[in-house]
């Protein structure tokens, strides 16, 4: 079948399966009140490593476990783009001669620490918030990621500390040195029980800190702020949720959400097992890979719906390894050339893997932020398209040699290298083999290797032993987000992380650019800033985006849809589910 034939093939399976699927964004519609009472079944793909938030950082599914026993500040609504209280509400404070600025949160009264199967309640203070960020974000030795994003740039070019202080019990100060445009990034962090931490930093530091709530422990000792309490972990077995009546977010009948009384997590492993059983009826929701929405949407009756959304907000990316470390290696000279990563970008099918990949359920990403972004512009995108001739240009203009249908470079070097994607993903993986293809029509060997998460993290920020990469790494929802990725200093700055200096020329100006569109209010003005920003990263492709793909959802039926709502900016808001009456 040609491309042309799966195209048409794929317009037409497309229009089917969106008509058999319902749109439903969330616009900022009111949650009905519900009705507590049900187990929500689920899946994980791995067991946690922890349940210490500290030492969660370095693994998502940790993380992903312990945040459902916290709470944040404040969120971002994406849909009226406004600030919203969570755990406090906040004043921004701003003094123009002074040049200076200070966010006040007031922490709300019915926010509580609680534990499992206890009367005990002990008032979420200030100190749990000041302790954080000051003892745990700001202390270098716990290696914590929030570290660099305490710091800003002024003016003359030092640095200066965000400070962080307690007022009173319920009330505390953030102080920026200088004002900047989007101060609540900043503000936006976690907490701990400082009555818990506080004793262990004192009297064993930062070993103190790290040696709570490992996972051998009990989980129902750990006090919850947040909608769950832990209360069972069998290892590779499940992982059990109940619900925490004392939660401060309450319906118009004063109950406290979620309304399921447990969540059970099944420790599954892959994927494959985690659809099986979604079709088997042991779990409630599941998102499917490309490759299964046809299977999904034909067999939903009566059991479940789906739910589809507009491509994604966000796109993995692929990177190249540009760390001096590695500068006895060839393809660290290959990689430091932007000519070479823009011919990479152009050897990149996106109209193939749309196809083959996504089953045309997917589009190429070209620009740099998102459409969601305030500073997003549509006529700054990405120059280097699929377009494998002006590819072999590019390469032959930095010395690159033809022989034999393979390149080779200025000595003599075979043009071969590794892309690293993360094991178990199929979507990752067949996009990866397309690429592979397409480099092996002009004469560049990719050999795929395929490595878990965890391991992707410490060859990223520890060993920097690898060469190219498939990975995520968020929205870009503000342009100043991303704060240890696209500065040179940054410690998530993939392609030559934590830099003294800036390494290149372009690198430098980005750093600056970042810096000045952070501090800079006036609308136009920072537009000019983040323009040229993005003008930069686009043609210098540290990263080259990937795809935007058509997202689906599926829920079980046994559930009121009513406070169900997907789209691809908030993805799939469940907090507010509850059982259909009956069931």
């Amino acid at each position: 079948m040609t491309l042309e034939e799966i195209e048409l093939h794929s317009q037409n399976l497309n229009a089917e399966l969106i008509q058999k699927t319902l749109s439903k964004p969330w616009t900022g519609q009111e949650f009905k009140a519900g009705n507590v009472g049900g187990i929500w079944y689920d899946t994980i793909l791995s067991d946690p490593k922890t349940f210490n938030q500290v030492i969660a950082e370095r693994d998502g599914t940790s993380a992903s476990i312990v945040s459902m026993t916290l709470e944040y500040l404040s969120d971002y609504d994406m849909t009226t783009r406004e600030w919203k209280p969570r755990a406090a509400y906040y004043q921004i404070i701003t003094d123009e001669e002074a040049n200076t600025l200070t966010v006040r949160f007031t922490i709300r009264d019915d926010f509580y620490w609680t534990w499992y199967g206890s009367d005990k309640k002990i008032p979420v203070t200030s100190d749990d918030f000041v302790f954080w960020y000051n003892e745990i974000d700001g202390d270098p030795d716990m290696g914590s990621n929030g570290y660099g994003s305490q710091w800003i740039l002024m003016e003359d070019g030092t640095e200066a500390h965000i400070d962080c202080k307690k007022i009173d019990d319920k009330t505390f100060e953030f102080i920026y040195p200088r004002i900047v445009a989007d101060p609540m990034l900043s503000t936006n962090m976690k907490l701990c029980p400082s009555f818990i931490f506080k004793p262990a930093k004192e009297k064993n530091g930062a070993e103190g800190i790290k040696a709570l709530f490992s996972i051998d422990k009990d989980p129902k000792e750990i006090p919850s702020c947040g909608m769950w309490y832990i209360t069972e972990y069998i290892p590779a077995q499940r992982l059990v949720f109940t619900r925490n009546p004392n939660y401060w977010d309450k319906d118009s009948n004063g109950n406290s959400i979620p309304y399921p009384e447990q969540r059970i997590y099944q420790i599954v492993g892959d994927t494959n097992t985690d659809y099986l059983l979604f079709k088997q009826g042991q779990t409630e929701v599941y998102s499917p890979t490309p490759e299964q929405v046809e299977d999904l949407v034909a067999n939903q009756k009566e059991d479940y719906t789906v739910f589809n959304a507009d491509g994604s907000m966000g796109s993995s990316m692929w990177s190249f390894n540009q760390n001096p470390q590695n500068k006895d290696k060839p393809y660290y000279n290959w990689f430091t050339k932007k000519e070479f990563r823009q011919a990479m970008s152009c050897l990149f099918n996106r109209d193939r893997v749309a196809l083959q990949t996504y089953r045309g359920l997917a589009e190429a990403k070209y620009d740099f932020f998102p459409e969601v972004n305030p500073y997003f512009n549509p006529d700054i995108t990405l120059k280097y398209k699929y377009n494998p001739k002006q590819a072999e240009e590019l390469l032959q203009s930095i010395g690159f040699v033809k022989k034999d249908g393979h390149y080779y470079d200025d000595k003599g070097n075979k043009i071969e290298f590794d892309l690293l994607i993360s094991s178990g993903g199929t979507t990752a993986n067949d996009m990866a083999q397309i690429i592979t293809d397409e480099c092996s029509k002009v004469g560049i060997t990719i050999n795929v290797r395929q490595v878990d998460f965890q391991k992707q993290v410490e060859m990223l920020t520890s060993t920097y032993d690898w060469q190219s990469i498939f990975i995520g790494l968020g929205k870009n929802l503000f342009p100043s987000q991303g704060a240890n990725v696209w500065p040179s200093y940054g410690n998530l700055h993939l392609w030559y992380p934590l830099q003294e200096t800036p390494a290149t020329d372009w690198e430098a100006r980005v750093d600056y650019l970042y810096n000045e569109g952070s501090f800079t209010i006036d609308h136009d003005k920072a537009k000019a800033i983040w323009d040229e920003y993005q003008e930069i990263l686009l043609e210098q492709c540290p990263v080259i985006y990937l795809m935007r793909s058509k997202s689906f959802f599926a829920i079980r039926n046994k559930w009121d849809l009513t406070n169900v709502y997907y789209d691809n900016r908030n993805s799939a808001l469940i907090d507010n589910v509850y059982l259909k009456e009956g069931r």
